[in-house]
């Protein structure tokens, strides 16, 4: 039945074409449905990805998913240029690939913005999947990257799509080292020469009660007035992403050593 199948193709060249057509076609869309599999081993092997330390899973889940669509794009764009061999010459080929590439750079700029800028992002490490950012005035955390758009999900759960030709300030909150505290306390102003220095040595203390806290914090008036109750705020470096849990510790703690100290807090 094979070698029927193949005199059949060979006396009927129509056949024999479309034939070739199905196989460029089923070819390409194998590759694209492996595409994941195989950018996984190309990143590990690429020169972006470092040798001297272990990297990170979110930079390597990035690279894999630009792999993978510049993949998928670059295996149905052979798949249409070896589809159209089988009716044109070479020459013609390659005249007509020149003139679609020019009318398609000017039909679609904005396509081919956000292309050029994904391949920036490869090299760049502006921000990884699985990180906290802010693009375009969305916030929230990368889901996936690829070569035309970047998905931002919302701490609301919307799923935002983002142009990669639109990014241009990356406001990332997971690369910081650190993230900052305030606490903000009124005083009687009869009690502000014994809060002062009470806070400023608990502030010392609080470095080996509080492990998240990174340094003594600062004491700071930042209205700087002079009446009946003084406004104080102690600012506070906190490990990245730990400002939110450390909040209330920090409440009680300075609560608690002011209440020994017999000073009690205005409202």
């Amino acid at each position: 039945m094979l070698d029927q199948l193949t005199d059949l193709l060979t006396e009927n060249p129509v056949l024999s074409t479309l034939a070739r057509i199905l196989v460029f076609f089923v070819l390409a869309w194998i590759v694209h449905r492996l595409a994941w599999q195989i950018a996984g081993p190309l990143v590990r092997l690429s020169p972006l990805t470092p040798r001297t330390r272990r990297p990170r899973p979110e930079r390597q889940s990035t690279l894999q998913g630009l792999m993978t669509s510049a993949i998928r794009f670059l295996v149905w764009a052979l798949a249409v240029l070896a589809t159209l061999a089988q009716f044109v010459s070479l020459d013609t080929l390659v005249w007509m690939v020149g003139l679609f590439s020019a009318a398609f750079g000017l039909g679609a700029r904005p396509m081919i913005s956000d292309v050029l800028t994904g391949v920036g992002l490869i090299f760049e490490d502006a921000f990884a999947v699985g990180e906290k950012v802010e693009i375009l005035t969305v916030e929230g955390v990368v889901e996936a990257v690829n070569l035309r758009t970047t998905w931002i999900r919302s701490p609301t759960g919307e799923l935002y799509t983002v142009p990669n030709g639109e990014i241009r300030v990356v406001r990332n909150f997971s690369r910081g080292r650190f993230s900052t505290v305030s606490v903000r306390l009124r005083l009687a102003a009869a009690d502000l020469r014994r809060a002062l220095p009470l806070l400023e040595s608990l502030g010392v203390e609080a470095v080996a009660f509080l492990p998240n806290l990174l340094e003594p914090w600062q004491v700071l008036s930042e209205s700087g007035e002079i009446a009946s109750c003084s406004d104080l705020t102690l600012l506070a470096k906190a490990r990245l992403g730990k400002a939110a849990e450390m909040r209330p510790r920090l409440l009680a703690l300075v609560q608690e050593h002011l209440a020994e100290a017999g000073i009690t807090l205005e409202n």
